[in-house]
């Protein structure tokens, strides 16, 4: 079988990395005296890297982030009672296969939305499914998907992201129904997948943003109780940077 059959194959087999990492390194005279084992580990490497490069870009695709968010460009250096530590064990990200929640909370313009993104992104680097929405826009999309007969669906895929970020929390007050759909992702996701709240409402003030007592007792004991909680506080980066907000590294 001569190379450019090889390379055909390759391709046919849909390993499109592994033919353009062959036919690369073997043009490299450093890799002259390269063993076949160590070619093949090689080669083997980059298409492995590859697939997971466009798995890890299909993932933050489908999370739907405001803003690019990482972990490393949050700014320790505002004064908004943020520590360090805190953030950066949940970057460890032991939270989700506990199924454990994390509650950002503090007025606006903190950087709340940022952070909760970041921990996002850090998820989906290590291989979860992640979904980003503020909680009016979800509440929209359950209450459509009631009218055109694709609740079930909908909420079928809320119950499979393993982290759910559900942004603006406590907005406006819920109506009966809204609290319904609430309670129905909340109960749905509670010890099996973990939620990130982002919120300017303590959570003594929920229960008033629900509305019912019944509804919000149940949403509470399961979101609350079992939660992580970042409380942060100070002005609005927008205000201090003058522009939208934008963690920089310090």
């Amino acid at each position: 079988m001569t190379f450019e059959e090889t390379m055909a194959k390759l391709h046919q087999m849909k390993l499109h990395a592994m033919a353009t990492s062959l036919k690369t390194r073997l043009a490299q005279t450093d890799h002259q005296d390269l063993s076949v084992q160590e070619m093949i580990s090689l080669v083997v490497d980059d298409e492995w890297l590859d697939r997971e490069n466009r798995k890890l870009t299909q993932r933050l695709k489908a999370a739907r982030f405001k803003v690019p968010a990482t972990l490393e460009a949050i700014d320790y250096g505002l004064k908004r009672n943020l520590v360090k530590a805190k953030i950066l064990e949940l970057a460890t990200l032991h939270w989700v296969p506990m199924h454990q929640n994390v509650l950002l909370i503090g007025p606006t313009g903190v950087g709340k939305s940022f952070i909760a993104q970041a921990l996002g992104h850090q998820a989906c680097q290590r291989g979860h499914a992640v979904h980003y929405v503020r909680l009016t826009q979800l509440l929209q999309e359950l209450h459509l998907g009631r009218a055109q007969g694709t609740y079930a669906r909908l909420l079928a895929r809320l119950l499979k992201y393993d982290v759910l970020i559900l942004d603006d929390w406590g907005l406006v007050s819920l109506s009966m129904g809204e609290a319904k759909d609430l309670l129905e992702v909340i109960e749905g996701r509670h010890e099996l997948k973990s939620t990130v709240v982002t919120s300017q409402l303590p959570t003594k003030h929920w229960h008033e943003f629900i509305g019912n007592e019944t509804i919000a007792d149940a949403i509470c004991d399961r979101l609350v109780h079992n939660a992580y909680r970042i409380e942060m506080e100070g002005e609005s980066v927008r205000k201090i940077k003058g522009h939208a907000p934008k963690e920089k590294k310090t």
